[in-house]
């Protein structure tokens, strides 16, 4: 039987492994799954199982989750519970500090989803050193401090209130990455401080008489290295072994478990030979009747990890480079323009609609309007376009751009978070985050790994064991080892989420803003593009290019007047070039009231009381308004130019029509020819007329188009391309292309056009231009053979290196691998992978 429960509590997709986990682990339960969104469990289970049997294994678990039965508001207790959680949550969210980081740390290869933790750490599934967010907000201005009093601090400068002294620039705090690499680096010296003389004790013994021996006899140089062995692994190193103890006891075997048990027992093994010699057979004595010790073996390893951990902390930071560098963008102050006197104020302290002096080479401080003045200005930043852009009254500008070399006022119309350049930085941060399906092989694999290392370990000690030539414990010993050193899980885990970091970054400043990895990765196997016409192709900034009348009483100023003052009201970009042209003819507006807009076909309304309709022709059919045969000729004598044709109705009689053009992009023909020549079938759906389709599609040669198109219209055919087994990515900029949008496989949104259709995206272009849809392909490419040649080189690498760390060619080359070189071989593997990631960095995607 199966039940469905409300669960209350879960934040994130880590939250819904959680419940999902211990939900299943219930007695009688077959099956569990629990969705994040609906906050719903479908609990399948052999009987009835009482519900708080559920509310006690989540109590027990530890977890600010409660289950309840639908339809049943919980508990008051719960609820408050749950309230003072999100209010908790969202106090912590308003105090992040305005540091480097935000004070939320998570685990680089996604272990738990989207889990986050408040303090720095080691993560509980693979042990690996948590990532501490970055802060998506930049700091504001400048801080002054006392050298003699750190309590005082100020927004500028001038003298200490308390002492007098002139206060200085406070030092910027350090990012947890930069802490983390500071204390390992600490760490790496005083480790390679007391390993060094360990190996140089331990190499001696390869020297002829060696001299060490005239100093003092071998089982005091034995303690000697015991004595410097203790600094390197109870403090240096020690951290791998609670990792490992932790891994262990919470069963998530991963990397420092291997590294734990396999420095542990070289070490124990080597304290215990000394302790008592005789308990251990002839063949692991040396000649001196002294147990052959491995402390070198255990420090060095221990110390060449450590080293791996600390390159792996300094390439960290290099992965989400992107989001520093678009951070930088955001300027700190602003020139604000109050009563005709300007002055300086921080980014933070603007509102709606103020007014802002642009001086020339300023960064514009927040997205908005030209009031006044033109200039060119560099956006390249945003969207990867070099060449400046001309702007002058009334045209947009964003938050980041540069100005060129004249000044200007502008008009503030979003701040803070709602800027463009806060969308982008957001959005690739949570893009970086997101986890491709790919990461579900490397997942899989690893869950697999420890153990089957662990066994390969036992059995290659067995056999040396046993086969092994003299001393045959002595080789079975140290070939375990090496077996358990050399193998890297890690580097798995490591190879999807760091391409996916480097190549998102490197998508935002080209332009193309990834929403989620799985975007990313099915962009690769897209292999039929539905493109929109207006503002998708064309330009979308529609012009009026002819108003005419069908001689029904109405002369054209007077069509124009009814058609302007119905479309007054409409934020369509047909209707705003309407008005727009109507303005410039110094038409006269109407009282317009009754607006209604019809999705795909026009609008309504009552102008002057009189009822009017203006659109297509089915709108003409929806305001049963009949079109004649010669009205239908005279707008195709239009639409065959690739023009729109829209009619107007008075009182159920079509009185007149506007003409407007649209220009298509110059970038959409060579864009269409690229993705064909990448074998994507590219077709063009539109709301408009036939023959307005065929022109533009005989334009840019393409043989696939259809007209007349509904929002309904364009997502059946998404729906009927993927049922035939397609790839669908959609581009569009509307509201009508939003339900196409959603469903397709990928959507594709142009930044030019409306916030619904870019929510609706996964993927969004800023600069509005087809070429970016090829910029994004050959981004998918290039992230998609990165992620394959990481998930190779770990594979091959763990394929390899265990057999030979085995023993595998000492019967053919008599070659043994040393535990030591096994160590090095291990700490540079993961990262390799990440400076694999990071040659994306130079990959050319336009």
């Amino acid at each position: 039987m199966k039940h469905t429960y409300h669960i209350h509590g879960m934040t994130c997709n880590g939250c819904r492994t959680h419940v999902e986990k211990t939900l299943s682990k219930v007695d009688g339960v077959i099956e569990a799954s629990v969705n994040l969104e609906k906050s719903e469990a479908v609990i399948e289970m052999e009987s009835h199982i009482p519900i708080g049997t559920f509310q006690e294994a989540l109590k027990q678990d530890g977890g600010s989750y409660s289950i309840h039965n639908p339809g049943k508001h919980h508990h008051k207790d719960d609820s408050a519970k749950v309230n003072a959680e999100h209010s908790r949550s969202t106090k912590a969210k308003k105090e992040k500090p305005k540091g480097k980081g935000t004070g939320t740390f998570y685990c680089p290869m996604h272990c738990e989803g989207d889990k986050t933790y408040d303090k720095p750490g080691d993560c509980p599934v693979c042990g690996m050193d948590l990532v501490e967010e970055q802060n998506l907000t930049a700091t504001t201005s400048e801080q002054w401090t006392c050298p003699m009093h750190p309590e005082i601090v100020k927004d500028e400068p001038g003298s200490c209130p308390i002492c007098g002294m002139d206060l200085v620039p406070m030092e910027p705090d350090l990012s947890a990455e930069e802490k983390t690499y500071k204390k390992l680096l600490k760490k790496f010296w005083v480790a390679t401080a007391f390993t060094l003389p360990i190996f140089i004790i331990a190499m001696s013994e390869m020297v002829a008489n060696n001299p060490l021996y005239d100093i003092l006899e071998l089982k005091y140089w034995n303690w000697i290295q015991f004595a410097l062995s203790i600094p390197v692994v109870f403090y240096a190193t020690w951290m791998f072994f609670e990792r490992a103890y932790r891994s262990i006891k919470t069963w998530n075997l991963n990397m420092f478990t291997l590294i734990g048990i396999g420095a542990g027992v070289a070490w124990l093994f080597s304290v215990f030979g000394m302790l008592v010699p005789d308990f251990f057979p002839e063949q692991f004595k040396t000649e001196a009747g002294t147990v052959h010790v491995y402390f070198e073996a255990a420090t060095v390893i221990l110390t060449l990890v450590l080293l791996g951990q600390l390159l792996e902390a300094r390439a960290h930071s290099k992965t989400n480079s992107a989001v520093k560098e678009l951070l930088k963008l955001a300027p700190n102050k602003a020139v604000k323009v109050v009563d005709g006197e300007e002055q300086e104020v921080a980014i933070d302290q603007i509102e709606l609609d103020d007014i802002l002096r642009v001086k020339p080479g300023d960064k514009i401080p927040v997205d908005g309007v030209i009031t006044e003045g033109e200039t060119s200005i560099d956006e390249s930043m945003i969207t990867g376009e070099p060449i400046p852009v001309n702007k002058s009254v009334d045209d947009k500008v964003s938050s980041g751009t540069i100005n060129g070399n004249q000044s200007f006022l502008m008009k503030a119309e979003k701040v803070g978070s709602d800027t463009l350049l806060s969308q982008i930085i957001q959005m690739v941060n949570d893009a970086s985050r997101s986890r491709a399906p790919i990461q579900k092989l490397a997942d899989t694999v690893s869950g697999y790994f420890v153990p089957i290392v662990v066994i390969i370990a036992v059995f290659t000690f067995g056999v040396w064991a046993i086969w092994g030539p003299e001393p045959a414990y002595v080789y079975a010993l140290v070939n375990a080892i090496a077996v358990l050193i050399i193998a890297c899980p890690c580097a798995l885990g490591l190879a999807t989420p760091m391409s996916v970091m480097v190549g998102v970054g490197k998508g935002a400043q080209n332009g193309v803003l990834i929403k989620n990895a799985e975007a990313l990765e099915k962009m690769d196997k897209v292999d039929t593009l539905i493109v929109d016409k207006t503002g998708t192709i064309t330009e979308g900034k529609p012009t009026v290019e002819k108003v005419g009348s069908f001689d029904n009483g109405f002369s054209e100023s007077e069509v124009l007047q009814y058609i302007v003052s119905l479309n007054n009201q409409s934020e369509h970009p047909l209707a705003e070039a309407t008005v727009k042209y109507g303005k410039e003819q110094n038409t006269e507006f109407l009282k317009a009231d009754g607006f209604n807009a019809v999705t795909g076909k026009g609008v309504e309304g009552k102008v002057n009381g009189k009822d009017v309709a203006l659109g297509n022709a089915k709108m003409m059919e929806h305001a049963n308004a009949e079109l004649l045969e010669t009205m239908e000729e005279k707008a195709q004598s239009f639409q065959k130019q690739g023009k729109t044709v829209s009619y107007l109705t008075i009182d159920g009689s079509v009185v007149g029509y506007v003409v407007i053009g649209d220009k298509i992009k110059e970038t959409s023909a060579k864009a269409i020819k690229e993705l064909q020549d990448k074998g994507i079938d590219v077709i063009m759906l539109t709301g408009d007329n036939h023959d307005t389709a065929q022109a533009v599609a005989n334009e840019l040669n393409l043989a696939d188009f259809q007209a007349g198109m509904l929002p309904e219209n364009k997502l059946q055919e998404v729906e009927k391309l993927q049922e035939n087994g397609k790839v669908v990515a959609m581009a569009g900029d509307g509201i009508n292309d939003a339900p196409a949008l959603a469903k397709s496989d990928v959507g594709i949104a142009m930044g030019t056009g409306t916030d619904v259709a870019i929510e609706s995206a996964a993927i969004t272009l800023v600069k509005g231009d087809l070429h970016g849809i090829v910029k994004a392909r050959n981004l998918s490419d290039v992230v998609m053979r990165n992620i394959k040649q990481n998930l190779f080189f770990a594979m091959i690498y763990n394929t390899l290196g265990i057999p030979i760390a085995a023993g595998l060619l000492y019967p053919f080359f008599g070659i043994l691998l040393s535990p030591m070189i096994a160590a090095l071989a291990m700490s540079f593997s993961s990262v390799s992978v990440i400076a694999n990631s990071l040659r994306l960095k130079g990959s050319n995607i336009d």
